[in-house]
């Protein structure tokens, strides 16, 4: 697209009638008797008016480059035709950042996610890889908690199933906090790890898999669950042997049997408790597969594959020989392994997500 397109595009005047439609509304509902709901409206105005100075700086800047064009073209001074390309290519940099924000702004109802500022339900699971796998069970929690530890979130195990030979065959927490969902809701899908085994002799490479879940965590008023749809089992704990957790019946199984999900929870010693932490785990996959449906009926928008992070397939891989993270959906790497799995992940996540947004807004783009 051409820039003089791309001003008809982002038609000042249209935007600026929009905005001034919006500040007449509020002049009259504040006026009036039966008032609507001004916060809205006040939000509404202040992205209008946020849009309206991007788009008139857009507008100025395209206007500059056609000019260092004529100047470029005129051909009458070298050095003040210097001057102009610099200038020229400083303007389509500024253009093309301008443009990126813009678009932004104009699809972030459409990429908002209700769910952002949710605490949630984590679910990480050693997969192919046997002991391996365990072990970098233990490796991602505590990635996680060192970094819900420096957002000062609270971290709660709700249920662990520790490997004999060492590591975790899964591990199932709960981060309590603001914007948990929001940083971690890509974290989804299959982790790979690719290290040398502590007890592999000849130094061999084994490949290894783990799968994490990040589920929103929901509210009683979300998802509502009837007494006849749950199976309720109680047992004994499965924690080492003389504890006193482990000689009661504290451990519970819930079945929801409509959809047939199993979830457990052993981690206290009160049966109630393990119920609540349960039925909590119970309410998000619940609430998931609502939001997996809905996805599915955004399908011609292609934002479901993306909006989901396609949790199904291998979305990173943690090189130790090259301490290098590779993620498979963005094509991008870090070759800052140890910071990163010491919990370091801000850096990361943002370059992710940026990348992601951009992806998003490019299959918007071509369905409008």
């Amino acid at each position: 697209m051409n820039f003089e397109e791309l001003k008809k595009k982002y038609n000042l005047k249209k935007i600026q009638k929009e905005k001034e439609d919006l500040e007449a509304e509020i002049i009259k509902q504040t006026s009036g008797e039966t008032k609507k709901d001004i916060g809205k409206l006040s939000a509404d105005l202040e992205k209008k008016d946020r849009i309206f100075k991007k788009v008139s700086e857009l507008h100025n800047k395209i206007d500059a480059h056609q000019q260092t064009l004529e100047v470029l073209n005129s051909k009458d001074d070298y050095e003040y035709t210097k001057i102009a390309q610099e200038e020229k290519l400083s303007l389509e940099n500024q253009i093309q950042e301008l443009e990126k924000e813009l678009k932004s702004d104009l699809y972030s109802d459409i990429l908002s996610d209700p769910d952002d500022q949710r605490s949630i339900i984590m679910e990480i699971r050693a997969g192919a890889g046997g002991d391996e796998a365990s072990l970098f069970v233990d490796d991602l929690f505590r990635m996680y908690s060192q970094y819900a530890s420096t957002k000062k979130w609270d971290i709660e195990i709700i249920d662990s199933t520790p490997n004999s030979e060492g590591g975790s065959k899964e591990i199932i927490a709960r981060i309590i906090g603001k914007d948990v969902f929001k940083k971690l809701k890509y974290e989804s899908g299959v982790h790979r790890v690719q290290r040398i085994p502590s007890t592999e002799s000849s130094g061999r490479i084994h490949t290894s898999t783990v799968s994490v879940a990040v589920l929103p965590e929901v509210k009683d008023v979300d998802i509502n669950i009837r007494p006849e749809d749950i199976k309720v089992d109680v047992m004994r704990s499965s924690g080492a042997g003389g504890q006193s957790v482990n000689k009661i019946d504290s451990a519970v199984r819930i079945t929801h049997l409509p959809t047939n999900i199993v979830v457990s929870c052993q981690e206290t010693k009160f049966q109630q408790q393990n119920k609540e932490k349960a039925m909590n785990i119970l309410k998000s996959k619940l609430y998931e597969q609502e939001k997996e449906k809905e996805r599915e009926k955004r399908s011609s928008l292609r934002l479901a594959q993306i909006g989901s992070a396609m949790r199904a397939e291998k979305i990173r891989t943690y090189n130790y020989p090259q301490t290098r993270i590779t993620d498979h959906r963005t094509k991008q790497s870090w070759y800052n392994l140890e910071e990163i799995l010491d919990g370091k992940l801000d850096g990361m996540l943002d370059e992710f997500h940026t990348k992601m947004r951009n992806l998003q807004i490019e299959e918007l783009e071509k369905n409008t």
